[in-house]
């Protein structure tokens, strides 16, 4: 199963993207977590930081192959998402390093922090060679 997280990209640079994932009752996930008070998991808040991040650095590598989590730091988690609020994530690069990026990621909900930390994406050829 593929879970396409980001809904849209509100603003994009070469070292910074905002994107949006809206949470809705349809997403069968919410069912069992948790059941009679539905929650966005941090395991899918971390996971829409790292969606956006490869929409960051995927087009500066060129196609060389698809960008993996390798390293996750200092993830803290703040607010609930809930069904009909929209999780605001911004992803910066802090570095880059061959195909090698460390980025930093925020997800809000109504301004208020629900994940932030630090994380880092490598070309799936790199971490097997």
């Amino acid at each position: 199963m593929r879970f396409e997280l980001i809904d849209r990209v509100v603003e994009r640079s070469d070292d910074r993207i905002k994107a949006v994932k809206a949470v809705t009752n349809a997403e069968e996930y919410l069912a069992d977590h948790f059941p009679g008070f539905p929650v966005l998991p941090g395991v899918m808040m971390l996971e829409t930081l790292v969606q956006a991040g490869r929409l960051l650095v995927g087009p500066l590598l060129d196609g060389q192959g698809p960008m993996v989590l390798v390293l996750v730091r200092n993830i803290r988690y703040g607010n609930m998402v809930k069904p009909g609020q929209c999780l605001e994530v911004e992803v910066t690069v802090r570095k880059q390093q061959g195909s090698r990026f460390d980025l930093q990621g925020e997800g809000k909900v109504d301004g208020q922090v629900a994940v932030q930390g630090r994380f880092s994406l490598d070309t799936l050829e790199a971490i097997l060679s």
